[in-house]
Protein backbone atom coordinates (compact mmCIF):
# COMPACT_ATOMS: atom_id res chain seq x y z
CA UNK A 1 0.00 0.00 0.00
CA UNK A 2 1.10 3.32 -0.97
CA UNK A 3 1.14 6.17 1.48
CA UNK A 4 1.38 9.43 0.85
CA UNK A 5 2.84 11.89 3.38
CA UNK A 6 2.04 15.18 2.90
CA UNK A 7 5.28 16.92 3.81
CA UNK A 8 9.09 15.85 3.90
CA UNK A 9 8.60 11.86 3.66
CA UNK A 10 11.96 11.34 4.65
CA UNK A 11 11.17 12.32 8.39
CA UNK A 12 11.46 9.36 11.14
CA UNK A 13 8.86 10.77 13.73
CA UNK A 14 5.82 9.73 14.70
CA UNK A 15 3.22 9.30 12.14
CA UNK A 16 0.03 11.20 12.25
CA UNK A 17 -3.26 10.83 10.29
CA UNK A 18 -5.99 13.20 10.09
CA UNK A 19 -9.48 12.24 8.78
CA UNK A 20 -11.16 13.79 5.89
CA UNK A 21 -14.53 13.38 5.56
CA UNK A 22 -18.41 14.33 3.65
CA UNK A 23 -18.77 18.17 5.31
CA UNK A 24 -15.35 18.53 6.80
CA UNK A 25 -15.02 20.97 9.36
CA UNK A 26 -12.17 22.96 7.49
CA UNK A 27 -10.80 25.22 10.42
CA UNK A 28 -10.23 22.01 12.79
CA UNK A 29 -8.65 20.03 9.86
CA UNK A 30 -6.20 22.72 9.35
CA UNK A 31 -5.25 22.94 12.85
CA UNK A 32 -3.75 19.51 12.29
CA UNK A 33 -1.92 20.16 9.02
CA UNK A 34 -0.37 23.48 10.40
CA UNK A 35 0.67 22.12 13.45
CA UNK A 36 2.00 18.29 11.97
CA UNK A 37 1.90 18.74 8.42
CA UNK A 38 3.84 21.87 8.17
CA UNK A 39 7.67 21.99 6.71
CA UNK A 40 9.92 22.17 10.22
CA UNK A 41 13.10 21.49 9.44
CA UNK A 42 14.25 23.19 12.61
CA UNK A 43 13.02 20.58 14.66
CA UNK A 44 15.62 17.31 12.68
CA UNK A 45 14.46 14.63 10.71
CA UNK A 46 12.79 12.83 14.01
CA UNK A 47 9.83 15.52 13.64
CA UNK A 48 6.24 14.09 13.14
CA UNK A 49 5.02 12.57 9.33
CA UNK A 50 1.87 13.93 8.44
CA UNK A 51 -0.75 12.47 6.33
CA UNK A 52 -4.51 12.62 5.87
CA UNK A 53 -7.22 9.82 4.96
CA UNK A 54 -10.67 9.50 3.28
CA UNK A 55 -13.04 7.94 5.45
CA UNK A 56 -15.67 8.58 2.70
CA UNK A 57 -16.04 7.78 -0.63
CA UNK A 58 -15.56 10.19 -3.43
CA UNK A 59 -14.83 14.11 -3.92
CA UNK A 60 -15.82 15.26 -0.51
CA UNK A 61 -17.40 18.46 0.19
CA UNK A 62 -15.79 20.48 3.19
CA UNK A 63 -16.91 23.91 4.95
CA UNK A 64 -16.54 26.95 2.60
CA UNK A 65 -17.62 25.71 -0.28
CA UNK A 66 -15.14 23.41 -1.81
CA UNK A 67 -14.26 19.70 -2.39
CA UNK A 68 -11.87 18.06 -1.47
CA UNK A 69 -9.83 14.48 -2.69
CA UNK A 70 -8.17 12.41 0.01
CA UNK A 71 -4.21 10.92 -1.11
CA UNK A 72 -5.04 7.58 1.40
CA UNK A 73 -7.75 5.47 2.55
CA UNK A 74 -8.60 5.06 5.73
CA UNK A 75 -6.26 2.04 5.49
CA UNK A 76 -3.75 4.59 6.73
CA UNK A 77 -5.08 4.33 10.04
CA UNK A 78 -3.30 0.79 10.38
CA UNK A 79 -0.16 2.75 10.80
CA UNK A 80 -0.66 5.53 12.63
CA UNK A 81 1.01 6.44 15.75
CA UNK A 82 -1.10 9.57 16.43
CA UNK A 83 -5.02 9.84 14.67
CA UNK A 84 -6.92 13.36 14.62
CA UNK A 85 -10.71 13.52 14.53
CA UNK A 86 -10.90 16.93 13.19
CA UNK A 87 -15.07 18.10 13.93
CA UNK A 88 -17.86 15.62 13.01
CA UNK A 89 -20.73 16.14 10.34
CA UNK A 90 -22.92 16.46 13.45
CA UNK A 91 -23.70 15.25 17.12
CA UNK A 92 -26.49 13.58 15.76
CA UNK A 93 -24.96 12.21 12.83
CA UNK A 94 -24.18 8.25 12.98
CA UNK A 95 -20.72 7.05 12.99
CA UNK A 96 -19.94 3.84 10.67
CA UNK A 97 -18.73 0.77 12.48
CA UNK A 98 -16.07 0.40 10.20
CA UNK A 99 -14.64 3.36 11.30
CA UNK A 100 -15.15 2.89 14.92
CA UNK A 101 -13.72 -1.01 14.43
CA UNK A 102 -10.54 0.84 13.08
CA UNK A 103 -10.29 3.01 15.67
CA UNK A 104 -10.33 0.69 18.41
CA UNK A 105 -7.82 -1.80 17.01
CA UNK A 106 -5.70 1.15 16.35
CA UNK A 107 -5.93 2.14 20.07
CA UNK A 108 -5.15 -1.75 20.73
CA UNK A 109 -1.95 -1.41 19.50
CA UNK A 110 -0.88 1.70 21.36
CA UNK A 111 -1.79 4.40 18.64
CA UNK A 112 -3.19 7.73 20.56
CA UNK A 113 -6.62 9.32 19.64
CA UNK A 114 -7.48 12.89 19.39
CA UNK A 115 -10.20 14.90 18.95
CA UNK A 116 -11.14 18.53 18.34
CA UNK A 117 -14.43 19.60 19.03
CA UNK A 118 -17.66 17.95 17.70
CA UNK A 119 -14.98 14.81 17.15
CA UNK A 120 -15.48 13.34 20.41
CA UNK A 121 -18.89 12.30 19.31
CA UNK A 122 -16.48 9.77 17.19
CA UNK A 123 -14.41 8.88 19.96
CA UNK A 124 -17.52 8.62 22.14
CA UNK A 125 -18.72 6.35 19.56
CA UNK A 126 -15.85 3.76 19.87
CA UNK A 127 -16.43 3.10 23.55
CA UNK A 128 -13.09 3.65 24.51
CA UNK A 129 -14.18 6.66 26.43
CA UNK A 130 -17.05 4.91 28.39
CA UNK A 131 -15.52 5.08 32.28
CA UNK A 132 -13.22 8.01 31.67
CA UNK A 133 -13.65 12.30 31.06
CA UNK A 134 -13.94 13.74 27.80
CA UNK A 135 -14.71 17.30 26.71
CA UNK A 136 -15.92 18.96 23.87
CA UNK A 137 -17.57 21.93 22.77
CA UNK A 138 -19.77 23.71 25.35
CA UNK A 139 -22.72 23.85 23.13
CA UNK A 140 -22.81 19.98 22.50
CA UNK A 141 -21.57 18.77 25.90
CA UNK A 142 -25.27 17.96 27.26
CA UNK A 143 -25.79 15.89 24.09
CA UNK A 144 -22.83 14.30 24.88
CA UNK A 145 -23.70 13.68 27.73
CA UNK A 146 -27.50 12.06 26.57
CA UNK A 147 -25.51 10.06 24.09
CA UNK A 148 -23.10 8.40 26.13
CA UNK A 149 -24.01 8.64 29.97
CA UNK A 150 -21.33 6.41 30.95
CA UNK A 151 -18.77 9.43 29.98
CA UNK A 152 -18.25 12.03 32.66
CA UNK A 153 -18.33 15.29 30.40
CA UNK A 154 -16.38 18.48 31.33
CA UNK A 155 -17.47 21.58 29.92
CA UNK A 156 -14.91 23.77 31.49
CA UNK A 157 -11.35 22.10 30.16
CA UNK A 158 -9.79 23.25 26.97
CA UNK A 159 -9.10 19.52 26.63
CA UNK A 160 -8.74 16.20 28.21
CA UNK A 161 -7.17 13.01 28.68
CA UNK A 162 -8.13 9.78 29.16
CA UNK A 163 -5.80 6.42 28.49
CA UNK A 164 -4.64 8.00 25.60
CA UNK A 165 -7.38 9.40 24.49
CA UNK A 166 -7.36 13.02 23.94
CA UNK A 167 -10.78 15.76 23.56
CA UNK A 168 -10.65 18.82 23.54
CA UNK A 169 -13.05 21.50 23.48
CA UNK A 170 -14.41 24.47 20.79
CA UNK A 171 -12.48 24.72 17.56
CA UNK A 172 -9.24 26.53 19.18
CA UNK A 173 -8.92 24.62 21.79
CA UNK A 174 -8.08 22.19 19.35
CA UNK A 175 -4.64 24.06 19.17
CA UNK A 176 -4.15 23.92 22.72
CA UNK A 177 -4.73 19.87 22.78
CA UNK A 178 -2.24 19.51 19.78
CA UNK A 179 0.73 22.07 21.27
CA UNK A 180 0.34 19.84 24.41
CA UNK A 181 0.87 16.57 22.27
CA UNK A 182 3.47 18.11 20.81
CA UNK A 183 5.50 19.08 24.69
CA UNK A 184 4.71 15.40 25.54
CA UNK A 185 6.36 14.11 22.54
CA UNK A 186 9.46 16.54 21.69
CA UNK A 187 9.81 19.02 25.35
CA UNK A 188 8.74 22.38 25.97
CA UNK A 189 11.35 23.98 24.22
CA UNK A 190 9.85 22.34 20.70
CA UNK A 191 5.98 23.23 21.80
CA UNK A 192 7.35 27.05 22.59
CA UNK A 193 9.01 27.21 19.02
CA UNK A 194 5.21 25.55 17.49
CA UNK A 195 3.40 28.44 19.56
CA UNK A 196 5.51 31.12 18.76
CA UNK A 197 4.80 30.36 15.08
CA UNK A 198 1.27 30.41 15.64
CA UNK A 199 1.55 33.30 17.40
CA UNK A 200 0.23 31.71 19.97
CA UNK A 201 0.71 30.81 23.68
CA UNK A 202 2.27 27.65 24.61
CA UNK A 203 0.07 26.85 27.24
CA UNK A 204 -3.37 28.62 27.57
CA UNK A 205 -4.72 29.35 31.41
CA UNK A 206 -8.48 29.34 31.84
CA UNK A 207 -11.56 27.17 30.31
CA UNK A 208 -14.38 27.45 28.06
CA UNK A 209 -16.45 28.61 30.26
CA UNK A 210 -14.67 31.87 29.95
CA UNK A 211 -15.90 31.78 26.16
CA UNK A 212 -19.98 30.83 27.20
CA UNK A 213 -22.26 33.28 25.84
CA UNK A 214 -22.90 36.30 27.85
CA UNK A 215 -24.14 40.16 27.49
CA UNK A 216 -21.13 41.98 25.94
CA UNK A 217 -19.71 44.64 28.32
CA UNK A 218 -20.38 48.45 27.74
CA UNK A 219 -17.19 50.04 26.80
CA UNK A 220 -17.86 53.26 28.24
CA UNK A 221 -15.61 53.32 30.84
CA UNK A 222 -12.59 54.55 28.64
CA UNK A 223 -11.18 56.35 31.60
CA UNK A 224 -10.20 53.17 33.08
CA UNK A 225 -7.68 52.12 30.68
CA UNK A 226 -5.19 54.75 31.73
CA UNK A 227 -5.40 52.76 35.04
CA UNK A 228 -5.25 49.69 33.81
CA UNK A 229 -1.69 50.39 32.40
CA UNK A 230 -0.48 52.43 35.58
CA UNK A 231 -1.29 49.29 37.70
CA UNK A 232 0.36 46.63 34.94
CA UNK A 233 3.71 48.99 34.91
CA UNK A 234 3.55 48.89 38.98
CA UNK A 235 2.50 45.63 40.43
CA UNK A 236 3.84 46.02 43.49
CA UNK A 237 2.19 48.71 44.55
CA UNK A 238 -0.30 48.61 47.22
CA UNK A 239 -3.76 48.41 44.86
CA UNK A 240 -6.60 49.47 46.92
CA UNK A 241 -9.86 50.03 45.94
CA UNK A 242 -10.09 53.47 47.61
CA UNK A 243 -6.03 54.03 45.91
CA UNK A 244 -7.69 53.31 41.96
CA UNK A 245 -10.80 55.37 42.49
CA UNK A 246 -8.76 58.05 43.48
CA UNK A 247 -6.48 57.63 40.78
CA UNK A 248 -9.53 57.66 38.44
CA UNK A 249 -11.10 60.87 40.26
CA UNK A 250 -14.33 58.60 40.92
CA UNK A 251 -16.21 57.62 43.66
CA UNK A 252 -15.42 54.47 45.57
CA UNK A 253 -19.16 53.16 44.16
CA UNK A 254 -19.22 54.98 40.68
CA UNK A 255 -15.44 53.58 40.00
CA UNK A 256 -16.24 49.89 40.87
CA UNK A 257 -19.41 50.27 38.25
CA UNK A 258 -17.24 51.63 35.92
CA UNK A 259 -14.73 48.95 36.24
CA UNK A 260 -16.69 45.95 35.63
CA UNK A 261 -17.85 47.56 32.89
CA UNK A 262 -14.96 47.58 31.35
CA UNK A 263 -12.98 44.87 32.57
CA UNK A 264 -16.44 42.18 33.00
CA UNK A 265 -13.86 41.90 36.75
CA UNK A 266 -13.76 43.18 40.07
CA UNK A 267 -10.71 45.46 40.20
CA UNK A 268 -9.46 42.48 43.31
CA UNK A 269 -10.16 39.48 40.69
CA UNK A 270 -8.18 41.51 38.01
CA UNK A 271 -5.51 42.73 39.75
CA UNK A 272 -4.89 39.06 41.05
CA UNK A 273 -5.06 37.51 37.10
CA UNK A 274 -2.51 40.46 36.39
CA UNK A 275 0.19 39.42 38.70
CA UNK A 276 -0.57 36.21 38.05
CA UNK A 277 0.14 36.40 34.50
CA UNK A 278 3.71 38.40 35.34
CA UNK A 279 4.46 35.70 37.24
CA UNK A 280 3.76 33.33 34.30
CA UNK A 281 5.80 35.33 32.48
CA UNK A 282 9.16 35.45 35.18
CA UNK A 283 9.15 31.58 35.95
CA UNK A 284 9.24 30.86 31.95
CA UNK A 285 12.50 33.29 31.89
CA UNK A 286 14.72 32.41 34.75
CA UNK A 287 15.36 30.63 38.25
CA UNK A 288 14.28 33.30 40.43
CA UNK A 289 13.39 31.99 43.68
CA UNK A 290 9.34 31.66 44.57
CA UNK A 291 10.22 34.77 46.85
CA UNK A 292 11.65 36.89 44.54
CA UNK A 293 8.90 36.15 42.22
CA UNK A 294 6.38 37.01 44.34
CA UNK A 295 7.77 40.28 45.32
CA UNK A 296 8.30 41.31 41.82
CA UNK A 297 4.48 40.96 40.97
CA UNK A 298 3.20 42.36 44.30
CA UNK A 299 2.69 39.12 45.90
CA UNK A 300 4.44 39.87 48.86
CA UNK A 301 5.24 36.22 50.15
CA UNK A 302 5.70 32.56 48.64
CA UNK A 303 2.49 31.35 49.98
CA UNK A 304 0.45 34.15 48.32
CA UNK A 305 1.85 33.40 44.88
CA UNK A 306 1.68 29.60 45.25
CA UNK A 307 -2.01 29.88 46.22
CA UNK A 308 -3.61 32.77 43.90
CA UNK A 309 -1.33 30.74 40.98
CA UNK A 310 -3.07 26.96 41.79
CA UNK A 311 -6.37 28.98 41.79
CA UNK A 312 -5.62 30.63 38.55
CA UNK A 313 -3.58 28.31 36.55
CA UNK A 314 -4.20 24.70 38.21
CA UNK A 315 -1.07 24.20 38.85
CA UNK A 316 1.38 25.41 41.14
CA UNK A 317 4.27 27.75 40.25
CA UNK A 318 6.90 25.13 40.43
CA UNK A 319 5.58 22.88 38.47
CA UNK A 320 4.31 25.35 36.29
CA UNK A 321 8.02 26.34 35.56
CA UNK A 322 9.13 22.63 35.41
CA UNK A 323 6.81 22.13 32.72
CA UNK A 324 7.04 25.85 30.78
CA UNK A 325 9.88 27.32 30.99
CA UNK A 326 11.91 28.47 27.94
CA UNK A 327 14.70 25.85 27.24
CA UNK A 328 17.91 26.44 24.88
CA UNK A 329 16.80 27.22 21.10
CA UNK A 330 16.29 24.03 18.84
CA UNK A 331 18.99 24.03 16.65
CA UNK A 332 18.82 24.31 13.44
Amino acid sequence: MTIYVKIMPNLTGPFVVALLYDGLCTFEFGIAAEIFGLSRPEMGSGWYRFASCAIDEGPMRAHGGFVIAADNGPEVIEQADVIIVPGWKGADVPVPEALCQRLRAAHRRGARLASICSGAFVLAATGLLAGGTATTHWRYADKLRRHYPGIAVDDASLYRVHDRIYTSAGSAAGIDLLIEIVRQDFGAAAANSVARRLVMPAHRTGGQAQFLERPVAVREGLEIAPLLDRVRANLTHDWTIDRMAHETRMSTRTFLRRFSEATGMTPGDWLVAERVGEAKRLLCQGNASMEVVASAVGFGSSHTLRHHFRQKVGLSPRDYRARFMTEEPIST
